[in-house]
């Protein structure tokens, strides 16, 4: 194996740093220009707020989560066996079916 050089440690090492502050300043200006198109509507008197369905949301992240970490979870098992890392599948397959059960809770409250 070759040695690496330092340098292209420290760049690497620097990527995810400079990512997630990229990441941060896009959320926060996109935040921002959300935020003054609101008060120029509510100032214009056309502003109506929108409804967040929890509903169809449950279930399209219920079914995703299920389909990927039922995959994530049979690939995993197959590389390594019983291993920490069959958790990196078992998570989303988990959080699916809350998602799915929490579906089913909202549909029979109603």
């Amino acid at each position: 194996m070759t040695p690496v050089c330092p340098a292209a440690q420290v760049i690497v090492s620097l990527i995810p740093i400079v990512g997630i502050t990229f990441a941060a300043i896009v959320i926060f200006f996109g935040l921002l220009w959300k935020h003054n198109e609101i008060k120029m509507r509510i100032s214009k008197n056309e502003y109506k707020p929108q409804v967040f369905n929890w509903k169809i949301f449950s279930l399209f992240a219920g079914l995703c989560l299920v389909g990927v970490g039922f995959a994530i979870t049979i690939l995993f098992f197959l590389i390594s066996g019983f291993s920490y890392g069959l958790l990196g599948g078992l998570i989303p397959f988990v959080l699916g079916i809350m998602f799915l059960i929490f579906y089913k809770i909202i549909s029979n409250e109603k």
